[in-house]
């Protein structure tokens, strides 16, 4: 077994974040420098790296682990059920509007599916959305959990929508649904359970102990949870990525009080920003396939498309916002809710793997979903930044 193709992609996870933070002027995302070095570096340019096994699963357990670190980020204790309202009648437009562009999209052939077309547009990257309000200082204003809400609303729908309709279970949408509700009942109890544990004072005690030396108890528990969760929805025949984005919410939940552990998630995000999570981008930009969307103009037309496509189905709904955020909020929170990436990587290998979209459509979505990151946070930052100088600051219209 070979490691050359894992050590050239973790020496572009080197060099990305590097090359990114030397681009003064605009603020470029280090994953835009992953994939398309991968890209590059892959059988679409250069040829010099393919998807070995190593790479298969170390890239594997990035996506696991970046939708996990996107679970734990929702925090549903401190958001207001009220607050779900207006995002949940905007997810609810979304698969309205990406259903009619599915079947657009379908019309001409692009897609062989027009509902796996439209969860797809719906989704919001969740874990790019929160660094961008939290660098902006907007992440605690009632703007930036409006839109964070919309964009866990968005995550978990699509990914959910994903496990139960698009599933490796063969007994069709019916027992897809009882699936999902064995599973959901698996979870709940894991965390009541998990929860039960957390509030005995001797095991906290215990853990206390062992979490800072060489045990590194609390990561290990973590990351069991997390590969427990994506065994049992593999193992009963839906999307891991569901799994994996639980495991996340429920460590969330179970683990409120971190004034005994202040540096836990640090590690956590040290494990997969610092490792797994950029194999994952960096490999999918080597299985991108460039070559199928140059070789004919019609393709190339795809990607400007579907991105205009990305920007109706998940940013006009934001309008619902306008009478909270005033209407230069809702653009920018539409904008930030229009970010996606990493759903549309996943959905996109699901759609392929599933014949629900052509290899070509595939990557056409994920160079919209590229374009998506790097222009729409770009915008929304403006839009903010313009709001401040009214009269009325944007966090407190409404």
């Amino acid at each position: 077994m070979s490691f050359n193709e894992l050590l050239m992609i973790s020496a572009i996870a080197v060099a990305a974040p590097i090359l990114a933070a030397s681009v003064r002027r605009v603020k470029l995302p280090s994953v835009i420098v992953e994939i398309v070095a991968g890209v590059i570096v892959g059988s679409s340019v250069l040829g010099w790296v393919r998807i070995d096994q190593p790479v298969n699963v170390v890239a594997f357990l990035g996506l696991a682990f970046l939708l996990f670190l996107s679970g734990l980020e929702i925090d549903l204790r401190a958001t207001a059920p009220s607050q779900f309202r207006a995002p949940l009648a905007g997810f609810a437009a979304s698969l309205l509007l990406g259903s009619i562009a599915g079947a657009a999209f379908h019309a001409v052939g692009w897609v062989r599916n027009p509902f796996f077309l439209a969860v797809t547009l719906s989704a919001t990257s969740l874990g790019l959305v929160v660094p961008v309000l939290t660098d902006a200082g907007q992440s605690r204003t009632v703007f930036g959990q409006l839109t964070i809400a919309g964009a866990t609303t968005g995550e978990f729908g699509a990914i959910t929508l994903l496990s139960l309709f698009f599933s490796a279970t063969k007994g069709g949408t019916a027992s897809n649904i009882v699936t999902f509700g064995i599973f959901g009942a698996v979870v709940a109890a894991a965390g009541v359970t998990l929860g039960r544990a957390g509030r005995s004072i001797r095991l906290d005690a215990f853990l206390t102990r062992l979490q800072d030396t060489t045990a590194e108890i609390r990561v290990r528990i973590a990351v069991a949870l997390l590969i427990g969760f994506v065994a049992l929805a593999a193992k009963i025949g839906l999307q891991t990525i569901l799994g994996a984005f639980l495991a996340g919410v429920v460590l969330n939940l179970v683990d409120r009080d971190t004034s005994s552990h202040p540096i836990f998630r640090s590690k956590l995000d040290a494990l997969g920003y610092g490792f797994l999570i950029p194999v994952f981008f960096v490999s999918s930009g080597v299985e991108f396939d460039l070559g199928a969307l140059t070789r004919s103009p019609s393709a190339v037309a795809r990607i400007p498309l579907f991105l205009f496509a990305l920007l109706i189905v998940r940013g006009t709904p934001a309008a619902l916002y306008a009478h909270t955020l005033g209407k230069r909020g809702a653009v920018a929170a539409g904008l930030l809710q229009a970010t996606s990436l990493p759903v549309i990587v996943t959905a996109a290998s699901i759609g392929v793997a599933i014949h629900a979209i052509a290899p070509v459509t595939a990557s056409a979505l994920v160079a919209a979903g590229l374009m998506s990151v790097l222009a729409f946070p770009l915008i929304a930052l403006g839009v903010i930044r313009a709001g401040r100088t009214q009269t009325q600051p944007l966090t407190e219209k409404g």
